[in-house]
């Protein structure tokens, strides 16, 4: 047990503060802005929370399983706190500003609650818990970060994530995003484009990634126009990045002009993340997508015809209330038929204070969990053919990391990977490489989800 002498909380640079951060790379990105604040003044940021004396964790609370997560890793930190590996605990993030009274009252453990603004009042909280005072904090949303708060950053030194706007603002009937997070609030072209060049001081990272609820909206609300093909085509410019990637686009808001950028500029991955939800129009409405099957359709045919090669990811939701049987069938038919290339599956989960969570004809949890897995076995079927597309060819691929299971095999990505959420590529190599490095690789093999090749 470690020593639990306060002599610690006398001298700030001497504070141990570890983070686990749960969630999304939004929340990644709060996450490196509340650990930035805290380097600036003085506090050592361990890689664990396990041996620290402030432990933070940012949570999310999107949709139920990611609360359950959210409470089993509180708890263990509560656990840690009893045996005194850790000497503070402290919950951000969506949870905190969702469910900050019943965390108070369920985890006596826990000594600081903040909610999303958590970046802002961090070292507020953390100067009451010297003083062994608890901490709380729960603000309406609406804070959005600037170029000038430094930021701790959490990813391998060749990709980051940059975040161009908070909240949001399209109200599906199903999403909690906009209770937790506030209205969409764009940040300002300028302030973007000063981040990134503080990412990238001296040479261009291999990979940058900007997110948002909806980066596709980006700037409706400051400028009164979507400004996002402006934004990207200021970002090209700049030449700090060898790959960008757009997360989170919305297909309501996808432009011609926006389409043209994402083909012409050689930096832009040929990747569309386009999360579509659904096929049915009946359900689309009921979801509140503002946009019905033959959109988008018309879309992802347009993206096929103008992008040569272009990857689509998509994200759909199971289980919807009123999903019948039929629906569902229309939904796997789609699928079977488009062939994204990546595919992310949700089961519907009923969360409070949405429209949705109102709905009738809720489904039965045993049906969502069958259609769920009919659903990915399918996707699964989709993933081998495309993959066994790439067979023979040679392909750019950027290391991420060394395979520690195998000797001379690394582990990359493609342009049309995203970091976390796709698939991989196992390098073999006979010489030794970096991560951050990218390489020729010609694919030997393929598997479901993923590439096997050559240097």
């Amino acid at each position: 047990m470690r020593d639990m002498s306060p002599v610690l909380f006398n001298m700030t640079n001497m504070i141990r503060v570890g983070i686990i951060s749960l969630g999304c790379p939004r929340n990644l990105v709060d996450s490196e802005l509340m650990l930035g604040k805290l380097a600036s003044a003085g506090y050592i940021i361990q890689e664990e929370i396990n041996g620290c004396d402030i432990a933070i964790i940012n949570t999310c609370a999107f949709v139920e399983d990611a609360k359950q997560e959210a409470i089993d890793v509180i708890f263990k930190a509560a656990q840690l706190k009893k045996e005194g590996a850790i000497r503070k605990l402290v919950v951000a993030g969506c949870m905190g500003q969702r469910y900050a009274k019943d965390l108070k009252k369920d985890i006596p453990e826990i000594d600081a609650i903040l909610g999303i603004d958590n970046f802002k009042n961090i070292e507020e909280a953390l100067l009451s818990l010297k003083k062994d005072e608890h901490f709380m904090r729960i603000s309406s949303p609406e804070a959005i970060y600037s170029h000038k708060d430094p930021r701790f950053l959490l990813t391998p030194s060749h990709y980051a994530y940059v975040k161009i706007a908070e909240g949001c603002r399209n109200r599906c009937s199903y999403c909690a995003i906009y209770k937790i997070r506030g209205d969409f609030r764009s940040r300002s072209i300028e302030s973007v484009l000063s981040e990134i060049r503080n990412i990238t001081p001296k040479k261009k990272i291999p990979e940058l990634n900007l997110i948002a609820q909806d980066t596709t909206s980006y700037g409706i609300d400051r400028y009164g126009k979507l400004k996002f093909p402006l934004l990207l085509r200021k970002i090209c410019k700049l030449k700090r990045a060898h790959w960008i990637r757009l997360l989170y686009t919305h297909p309501k808001h996808f432009s011609e002009e926006l389409i043209d950028i994402i083909s012409k500029e050689p930096s832009v991955c040929k990747y569309i993340d386009l999360p579509i939800q659904h096929i049915n129009d009946r359900i689309l409405k009921q979801m509140n997508r503002k946009i019905t099957r033959k959109d988008i359709e018309q879309l992802i045919r347009k993206l096929r015809e103008k992008i040569p090669g272009v990857a689509i990811r998509t994200s759909v939701i199971v289980g919807f209330p009123g999903e019948k049987e039929n629906d569902f069938k229309e939904l796997l038919q789609f699928i079977k038929y488009i062939k994204f290339e990546r595919l992310g599956a949700f089961i519907f989960s009923r969360e409070e204070g949405t429209p949705a969570f109102r709905f009738k004809d809720q489904i039965n949890e045993k049906i969502k969990r069958a259609r769920f897995e009919k659903l990915m076995s399918l996707q699964q079927e989709v993933s081998k053919e495309v993959n066994k597309s790439f067979l023979k060819k040679e392909m750019k691929v950027l290391i991420d990391e060394k395979d520690k299971a195998a000797k001379g095999v690394y582990i990359g990505r493609t342009e049309y990977d995203a970091p976390e959420v796709d698939g991989q590529v196992y390098v073999h190599s006979k010489k030794a490489l970096r991560p951050g490095e990218f390489v020729k690789v010609k694919i030997t093999d393929t598997l479901e989800y993923d590439l096997v090749g050559r240097t």
